[in-house]
């Protein structure tokens, strides 16, 4: 750990670098032509840096010789990315270490990764910070960028004004079984961040005597952190409870998304409004949600205790963040009325404040915002439990019936501070904490409920004949169904008879649906406002959850009209479901009761979820990317002709093979249409640290969000020549990589105990890594098999299969040899956003594969006639595409269109062999019978490791 090889690129030959990723957005920095002084300090020399001092700190804690055998494998990794060894002889040497030796040797690449992710963070920050300074134009993805275009483009207030009438944009975190770190090393990481930020700023300015002695405290002090952090376990040995999900997931809003959430919403505000005037509504654009205790898709953890579980810690995060902020605010507001006038209304509202301190007789602002305070602690002690405010503070207040109550006192505040000229204070604190109130409510997040259509059809099977309906719903014909459930729908009697004993699966279900009410009705509507409905194929699939919606009241009958709080949204996740979601659709529309619900109780808006990880899993990479947007062009034009508004929750995971890369291109990428000022897209896993884990690059990330769902809405941002010829070319190319993609995935004979044996799939799911089970059901189908352990270990195996194969037979096959076609693709590469944009994911995760390191996972498959021939034809594919892809391109290799994350693979690349060596070596001790607490956790930390070198792996 004592450095970095002398390569070209480390020996000072700065790049003009023109893009830097954060993993997940791949946000370009610097145009081209902007070269980056030396004054900003490099990645490379902070990566060296930082592995200097972890160098040390393991010779120091861990003696000479695990520094040595530490030193010895990075040496030799080094080599094999030189040309001058072999992973084969590597392997061989780490072979025969025993478990407790390897251990550290696994948590010192590991904490590797960590540190280097952190350098690049800080490199990024410092690039876009100089050329911020240096006055150059904003790069894309920035608001700023964003401001000015649209003004170019000729946009209108009005169009504004419809745009952000709707305006929703939502990350929505989900659990990710990768992403198992302690607070405990957050906080760690984001102390050696500030000092490695101080560290880089005095170098910047010139080292002085007194700069001399800060800088060696800062080196003592950054010293310390990373043997904390060498000292602190990196991941739980036991299996995370959804309680400890729910909590990592909360982690960010402390971190990060509590502040920059709120800012973010009133700065969008606040510019369209002084762009386009007071037309343009004042809509927080930013709402986040969850999926993490809610989504009960083939999870038998989630019940109603984890639904309650996650709705009450999220109110009780976002209730400690508002008593903080009136804290301060109260703290700050020392108007006094010797000195400014004040309304009525704010006198009114200080004398209800309960606040008999005789020194701020004449600072009614103080006594108003005491009385918020005091309010809005009682609401939480009413929702929540006296144990969740400090003891004290709510005592003689009354709680709030809703936020709007809450909202409408602290308007006074801000009406009164705005007639006596004091705007300025008022758009400081003030306006965070009421953007903020309007944003999260008393929910903080939206709680989503998912379950697959199976399972609803099985809970309402029994349900109906409990209550004498139908014996036999399952086995009833679509158009029976669709009858039965409008029926049911309409009729005012309950099915549930409250003294039923029901099966545990449906006891479970009717479990958590009653806590979703019951969250509803203590924290507001918003707390669970979707209801998702995986594998849905019909609008049976859509109306059944509907109906279990309606017994607890989440869905009501008024005068034979539904009404309700809850989004109904069909996740059409396969290549067949998706190419007949716009016809299922437009079938359930032409139901006036379903479209009256949709036009007159959820603002005449459907919301649609593509699954971007199953289809890829049924139809690989291209074929699915193509069956998504051909979906969305299709729902774009049924909407339209519905006459309906259009959300789009796009399923996208932390990497490319489950819809990963970056989510700037990719919404600008969207048909036209599409993105009608709202999108939601889920955020999972090492992403969401990668992402939300600073408080800058969680402003930037979110950002970028924003800027591409304005962009994307009110520009033609997607359009491309000739488009029936363009669309025709990827059906052609989307078929003909399906076929390439099945004739082995779901053909060939020997492949399922290929990829079970080849990857570390078992050791997902038993080596209590994730709260969730890896398959929905125990089959050896990979229809069954959850996206997540999917992709997740052909990527732990350096393979990354998702994310490429087929492509390069279907390009090839389409070129067939003419000059004419290649330059068609070659046109559509340059003109078409997403062609480029999947062409460039694919890239991006291409060029994390190492098929040297992947040759030898395929020796743990027990036939190795079969694993020979299988990899064999994936090392076949893998060549043929990089080769389309450069001609397609025009470019020399992978990651010409991304020289900083290229060099940032050459960096980081031969710290993952280790960690890819060391784990074969424990699966086989594992699979041998070998289960001693070292293997376990050897285990363990390699994929944790590896995750987290890759970054954006499942």
């Amino acid at each position: 750990m004592t450095g970095m090889p002398h390569t070209p690129a480390e020996n000072g030959q700065q790049s003009s670098s023109t893009r830097h990723t954060v993993p997940g957005t791949a946000v370009p920095v610097a145009p081209p032509d902007v070269d980056i002084p030396d004054i900003v300090p490099g990645v490379r020399q902070d990566i060296r840096y930082l592995g200097a001092v972890l160098g040390d700190v393991v010779r120091e804690q861990e003696g000479e010789e695990i520094f040595a055998l530490v030193e010895s494998a990075r040496r030799a990794s080094f080599d094999i990315r030189q040309g001058d060894g072999t992973v084969d002889d590597l392997a061989a040497r780490l072979g025969d270490l025993p478990a407790d030796r390897a251990l550290p040797v696994i948590r010192a690449f590991s904490h590797f990764g960590l540190l280097a992710n952190l350098a690049e963070d800080l490199h990024e920050e410092r690039v876009r910070d100089h050329l911020a300074d240096a006055g150059n134009p904003p790069p894309a993805s920035t608001l700023a960028a964003t401001w000015p275009t649209l003004t170019d483009a000729g946009v209108t207030a009005g169009q504004v004004a419809e745009v952000m009438e709707r305006a929703y944009v939502a990350p929505v975190l989900t659990a990710h079984p990768t992403e198992t770190r302690r607070r405990t090393v957050f906080d760690v990481q984001s102390d050696i961040t500030r000092l490695m930020r101080n560290r880089g700023q005095i170098i910047a300015a010139g080292l002085t005597a007194r700069s001399d002695e800060r800088l060696a405290q800062i080196d003592r002090d950054i010293r310390r952190h990373v043997t904390v952090l060498w000292q602190t376990a990196l991941i739980r040995s036991v299996r995370p409870r959804i309680e400890d999900e729910i909590n990592v997931g909360l982690r960010y809003y402390t971190i990060s998304l509590l502040h920059e959430i709120p800012l973010l919403n009133l700065r969008v505000s606040t510019a369209l409004r002084e762009q386009f005037g007071d037309t343009v509504p004042d809509t927080p654009v930013l709402r986040p949600g969850s999926w993490i205790g809610g989504d009960h898709d083939g999870n038998p953890f989630v019940t109603g205790e984890t639904v309650s579980y996650a709705t009450d810690r999220a109110a009780q995060t976002v209730f400690a963040w508002y008593l903080d902020e009136l804290r301060d605010l109260e703290h700050e507001l020392s108007l006094s009325t010797r000195l400014t006038d004040v309304l009525p209304e704010l006198l009114d509202l200080a004398a209800r404040g309960n606040n008999d301190v005789p020194s701020r007789a004449d600072e009614p602002y103080r006594q108003a915002v005491h009385g918020i305070r005091g309010r809005l602690a009682a609401t939480a002690v009413a929702t929540l439990g006296a144990s969740s405010v400090v003891p004290g503070i709510a005592d003689g207040h009354t709680p709030y019936p809703d936020a709007a109550s809450a909202l409408a006192d602290l308007a006074v505040i801000d009406t009164s501070l705005r007639a006596s000229s004091d705007g300025l204070i008022a758009d400081h604190r003030l306006a965070t904490v009421i953007t903020g109130l309007r944003t999260f409510g008393f929910h903080l997040s939206a709680l989503d409920l998912r379950q697959n259509s199976e399972s609803f059809e099985n809970v309402l099977t029994e349900m109906l004949s409990r209550a004498g309906v139908t014996d036999h719903y399952a086995d009833l014909g679509e158009e029976e169904k669709v009858a039965l459930l409008t029926a049911e729908l309409h009729s005012p009697r309950p099915l549930i008879d409250p003294l039923a004993q029901w099966t545990e699966p449906t006891e479970r279900e009717l479990g958590i649906f009653r806590s979703a009410a019951a969250a509803a009705r203590k924290f507001g509507p918003e707390v669970v406002p979707h209801c998702i409905i995986s594998m849905a194929s019909s609008v049976s699939d859509i109306l059944e959850p509907m109906l279990l919606l309606k017994e607890v009241g989440l869905i009501r009958v008024d005068g034979g009209v539904l009404q309700g709080s809850v989004d109904v949204i069909p996740l059409f996740e396969t290549i067949d479901d998706l190419q007949a979601g716009a016809a299922v659709m437009t079938e359930l529309w032409g139901f006036d009761f379903y479209r009256s619900y949709v036009t007159d109780h959820r603002d005449g808006v459907q919301e649609i979820m593509l699954g971007y990880s199953d289809s890829n899993k049924d139809g690989g990479y291209f074929a699915a990317n193509w069956a998504l947007y051909d979906a969305e062009l299709a729902l774009v034009e049924a909407s339209r002709a519905a006459g309906l508004g259009l959300r789009l929750f796009h399923g996208r995971g932390g990497t490319v093979g489950r819809g990963g890369g970056p989510s700037h291109e990719a919404i600008l990428a969207q048909p036209e249409g599409a993105v009608q000022g709202s999108v939601r897209i889920t955020e999972q896993g090492e992403i969401i640290s990668a992402k939300y884990g600073v408080r800058s690059v969680a402003r930037r990330n979110l950002e970028a969000l924003v800027s591409a769902t304005l962009e994307a809405s009110l520009l033609p941002v997607d359009r491309v020549d000739g488009p029936d010829k363009a669309y025709a070319t990827m059906r052609e190319l989307a078929e003909s990589s399906r076929l390439t993609y099945a004739a082995l995935m779901h053909e060939d004979p020997g492949f399922i105990g290929y990829f079970t044996a080849s990857t570390p799939l078992a050791e997902i799911g038993n080596l209590n890594i994730g709260s969730r089970p890896s398959s929905r059901k125990q089959t050896n189908s990979i229809a069954d098999l959850r996206a997540i352990p999917w992709v997740l270990s052909w990527s732990q195996s350096r393979i990354m299969l998702p994310g490429w194969y087929g492509v390069g037979s279907a390009l090839s096959t389409w070129i067939d040899g003419d000059p004419a076609r290649l330059a068609y693709l070659q046109s559509l590469h340059r003109e078409w956003p997403f062609f480029r944009s999947v062409m460039s994911n694919m890239a991006q995760v291409m060029a994390k594969a190492d098929l040297a390191v992947a040759r030898l996972y395929s020796g743990l498959v027990p036939d190795q006639t079969d694993a020979s021939r299988i990899f064999d034809a994936i090392v076949k594919e893998f060549r043929l595409t990089l080769d389309m892809y450069v001609q397609v391109t025009g470019t020399e290799s992978l990651l010409d269109d991304n020289p900083e994350l290229a060099v940032s693979m050459r960096n980081r690349f031969p710290y993952l062999i280790p960690l890819n060596l060391l784990q074969l070596e424990l699966l086989r001790r594992y699979r041998a019978g070998d289960e001693s607490e070292d293997v376990l956790d050897g285990i363990r930390l390699t994929m944790n490791g590896l995750a987290t070198g890759l970054r954006n792996s499942g």
